[in-house]
This record gives C-alpha cells, sequence and structure tokens, in this order.
C-alpha cells in the first residue's frame, strides 16, 4: 500500500515538474543541459525534470514609454521630448540567447536614438514634421534590435517641454505672422479697389451719361427718409460752363 502511495506522489510530481501549458501569445525557449532545442509552444509541452530549463517568451506586441530626454537641436534651443515605442519579438530564440534583457536593452537604445536624432534637426522641424522624425527614430531602432528578434512596429513622440522664453518668442512670431498677412490682405483689397475705381473712370469717360445716372442714384442715396440733409443739385453741364468761362477770363 505505501509502495503504491509513494509511486502515485512520485508520478504527480513528475508530472508538475515536466508538464507546462502556454498560452496563445505564448512561446516556449529550452535549454536541455545547457544547450538550446527549438522553441515551442503554444498549447501543452512537457520538460524533462532536472535536464530542461525554460524561459517564457511573451510575444504581444510591448507598449514601452520612453522618458523625458534633455535635448538641444541643431538650431541650440533646449527641449525636453518623450516618446512610445511599440514592438514585439518575433524570433524568441534571439531574444533571449542574443541579449540580456532584451526590454532593458530596447529601452536605453530607445532613449539614446531619440536624443540623437532630434539632436541632428531644428526645433521647427520637430514641431512641423514630427511624422518624419518618428518614422527616421524608427527605422534606427527596427535595424539595431533586428539581431535580437525584435520588431519595431511604429514610434511616436508623444509631448515636446519647450522653455517659458521660447514659448513667448514663438507666440511673438505667430503675431508677426498674422499682422502681416493682414497688412497683405489690405494691400490686395486696396489694389483690387483701385482696379475697379479706374475701370469705372474710363467707362465714365466713354459714357458721360453715366456720371448723371450715377450722380441721380447718389441723390436718392441720401435723401433717404428721417434725413435732415439738405442736398441742391447743379447739373454738371453748369459745372462745365463756369469752369471754361473762368479758363478764358484767365487767359
Amino acid at each position: 500500500m505505501y509502495t503504491i502511495l509513494v509511486l502515485v506522489v512520485l508520478v504527480v510530481m513528475f508530472l508538475a515538474a515536466a508538464i507546462r501549458i502556454l498560452n496563445e501569445y505564448e512561446r516556449a525557449v529550452i535549454f536541455r543541459l545547457g544547450r538550446i532545442i527549438p522553441t515551442k509552444g503554444p498549447g501543452l509541452i512537457i520538460l524533462i525534470p532536472l535536464v530542461d530549463r525554460m524561459v517564457r517568451v511573451d510575444t504581444r506586441t510591448v507598449t514601452m514609454d520612453v522618458p523625458s530626454q534633455d535635448i538641444i537641436t541643431r538650431d541650440n534651443v533646449s527641449i525636453k521630448v518623450n516618446a512610445v515605442v511599440y514592438f514585439r519579438v518575433v524570433d524568441s530564440m534571439k531574444a533571449i540567447v542574443e541579449v540580456e534583457n532584451y526590454l532593458y536593452a530596447t529601452s536605453q537604445l530607445a532613449q539614446t536614438t531619440l536624443r540623437s536624432v532630434c539632436g541632428q534637426v531644428e526645433l521647427d522641424e520637430i514641431l512641423a514634421s514630427r511624422e518624419k522624425v518618428n518614422l527616421h527614430i524608427q527605422e534606427i531602432l527596427d535595424r539595431s534590435t533586428d539581431p535580437w528578434g525584435i520588431k519595431v512596429t511604429h514610434v511616436e513622440v508623444k509631448y515636446i517641454d519647450l522653455p517659458q522664453e521660447m514659448q513667448r518668442a514663438m507666440a511673438k512670431q505667430a503675431e508677426a505672422e498674422r499682422e502681416r498677412r493682414a497688412k497683405v490682405i489690405a494691400a490686395e483689397g486696396e489694389f483690387q479697389a483701385a482696379q475697379k475705381l479706374a475701370e469705372a473712370a474710363a467707362l465714365m469717360q466713354r459714357e458721360p451719361m453715366s456720371l448723371q445716372l450715377r450722380y441721380l442714384q447718389t441723390l436718392v442715396q441720401i435723401g433717404t427718409e428721417n434725413n435732415t440733409t439738405t442736398v441742391f443739385p447743379i447739373p454738371i453741364d453748369m459745372l462745365n460752363l463756369m469752369i471754361k468761362k473762368e479758363e478764358k477770363g484767365g487767359a
């Protein structure tokens, strides 16, 4: 009886040490007597107790927050920039064998790459062409982490902290730009109005009767209801006659 009980206990202990269940997103990197064997999983796998050592690797996409980095841009502006990196393990064996801690290594590489890339461009380029900067950082990270079996899928610069002096300078620049646009628009309006007036003057010169009609139309506008202004219309021909007489008298 005791022998059977001992055997049952040994079998249970063996199965507990040998059987492993991996989720769909997990892979098992197994070392057998120190030597690596092909990766297994997901599902049920059986290990040899005291011989095999298993390391679980999560193949889901990892969201890594890159802490704020003090950066001096190419135009000598001091800023703080942080970012987020999305990556996943595509080769579990390389992720365990080629690097000691792939999460820590990727984090450190992302910080140094962020400082390097942002330090090579000007502040305006970081603000206006952020997508280009993101793509450049992603390409460098993906190329550097490829030997580790890691695929960087996306990099996004989240926040750019500018000094107060730079914020005030940029606000003044934006205000000056708006004033410049307002002056340009006003000048264009004056130019267009002058063109229309010149066309109207040329038309009135060709058609004198149009000037009389415009004069009468102006009188109608002035003589509106509840208007205390008294208007004495003087014919244009009379004014022309008086001008001619003065010119003759002067001659």
